[in-house]
């Protein structure tokens, strides 16, 4: 009976042991004053794992740029109509090792054997939005991806459906209750299965409110007593949700962007925040503008239980690693995909000698018409600069940079 006592009390000690973290050793940096716990934890054996799953995707050769255009060589092409029929096939091939099932890596995933220009296909019809998402996330988000970039493999690597994606979690069947409502949480299944956020009581979808939806996500007030901060610790729960997805998203803790004396401080959270600010918005931007459009051209079999589209949160393309194949750029060596390529100059129309001075063509030339107004709800990645968190110098030997508050909209995150 002792021995069966002891092996119980041996087993019931290394469960608790599990559930409190990851088995040392476990590598630590100082990333701020000391001892101030502003420091990363780094698991090495994790590390190697990482490093495995994220590497680049296969890239072909670079193509031509001269030649005829692939518009004026094939029917309906409507994106990339700006690409040579060189550049035009790299990103085509591209795209079927990167995207097309391991089973059928060749052009009729997308296309009509029998007439490339057909439009049947809902993959056809999603391949092409995606394509304006990712020129416009190269163009446009550099708030976020700076010059590192996307391509189609930054999401799918080499998958027809990205291994992380979310839909609406119609929960565990106790949302509506009269009685023991879970109120969106406190429940480690889900309709969807396991909860993705921490295996915690956490709310287990907070990609709706912030990720699809525009609710506030900061919470924390300027005071430690109340004075006209009226959100609750049930809100604070979903933001900390949002939260701790993020950190599991990159592989990092708290500390890659908040300070650990004072969290909501811009003055006093490191540059990744700024960075993570425009991430938030960009994959809001990103699902509303792109992916919730796809609705009626999804199958049912490629939707949520809730007839909703797969849809992006921070870790599809993370994956687990704080820049994606841990900073390695893909995007660079595919200029095709950096948006609309400048039309070539027609040798004909160049100044001949004896034209007029370029003073005097100046002087003739007719004003440049006023930029059209961006369409309403575009998602627009230059924030006004009364909202967007500045970096600005700061004195002491720290690590940290100094965020001008006055910079900040203090009603979102």
């Amino acid at each position: 009976m002792k021995i069966y006592m002891r092996l119980m009390a041996a087993i019931a000690t290394l469960g608790i042991l599990a559930g409190c973290g990851e088995r040392p050793p476990i590598e630590t940096k100082q990333i701020g004053y000391r001892g101030t716990g502003m420091e990363q934890n780094i698991n090495p054996r994790r590390q190697e794992m990482l490093k495995a799953m994220n590497q680049p995707g296969a890239m072909e050769a670079p193509a031509d740029p001269s030649g005829p255009l692939a518009k004026d060589i094939y029917q309906n092409v409507q994106v990339l109509s700006d690409l040579s029929v060189g550049e035009f096939t790299r990103v085509m091939l591209s795209m079927t090792e990167w995207v097309a099932p391991a089973d059928q890596k060749n052009c009729t995933y997308c296309h009509n054997g029998e007439n490339y220009a057909d439009e049947s296909k809902y993959t056809y019809q999603v391949a092409r939005s995606m394509l304006k998402m990712t020129r416009d996330i190269n163009t446009n988000w550099k708030s976020h991806v700076k010059d590192t970039g996307v391509t189609c493999h930054t999401c799918h690597r080499g998958g027809p459906v990205p291994s992380y994606v979310w839909y609406a979690d119609p929960g565990s069947g106790r949302e509506n209750a009269f009685v023991g409502t879970r109120a969106g949480q406190n429940s480690a299944i889900t309709g969807l299965g396991v909860t993705t956020i921490g295996h915690s009581s956490l709310p287990y979808d907070p990609y709706s409110p912030f990720l699809l939806g525009d609710l506030n996500i900061r919470v924390e007030g300027p005071t430690a007593l109340p004075t006209g901060n009226r959100n609750s610790t049930k809100q604070a729960e979903w933001t900390y949700s949002l939260m701790v997805h993020m950190s599991n998203s990159l592989g990092v803790n708290c500390t890659y962007c908040h300070n650990t004396r004072a969290w909501s401080d811009w003055q006093q959270s490191t540059p990744q925040r700024t960075v993570a600010w425009h991430g938030i918005r960009m994959a809001r931007g990103l699902n509303n503008k792109y992916l919730v459009p796809l609705t009626d051209v999804f199958p049912a079999n490629r939707k949520g239980p809730q007839g909703d589209v797969a849809k992006i949160n921070c870790q599809t393309c993370h994956q687990g690693v704080y820049k994606p194949y841990f900073g390695e750029s893909m995007a660079k060596a595919y200029p095709e995909l950096q948006g609309v390529k400048s039309a070539p100059v027609d040798p004909s129309a160049m100044p001949v000698e004896g034209a007029a001075a370029a003073g005097d063509a100046a002087a003739a030339a007719p004003a440049a018409p006023a930029a059209a107004a961006p369409a309403a709800g575009a998602p627009v990645a230059k924030v006004p600069a009364k909202d967007v968190p500045k970096a600005t110098p700061r004195s002491g030997n720290t690590a940290i940079a100094a965020l001008t508050p006055t910079n900040v909209d203090r009603g979102r995150l």
